[in-house]
């Protein structure tokens, strides 16, 4: 396994590999159209997802878009 960083996701401590806030979401199942991320306390636009390298200390919340009626 490569480098990790330690981070905090929606309130919960997690060791994640060093990747983009993009790949992270990848990673784990989630489309990046269908998300708002707030990375330390500032709401991201969706072409900043691949620029941003996640970083020891770094806070996420991630809120996913849910369709419905």
């Amino acid at each position: 396994m490569g480098q990790t960083v330690q981070i905090i996701i929606n309130g919960q401590s997690q060791s994640v590999a060093i990747c983009s806030i993009f790949d992270l979401l990848k990673t784990r199942g989630l489309d990046p159209n269908r998300v708002a991320i707030e990375h330390n306390g500032n709401v991201l636009l969706r072409e900043q997802l691949e620029t941003i390298q996640l970083q020891t200390g770094d806070t996420l919340e991630i809120v996913q878009f849910v369709g419905g009626g």
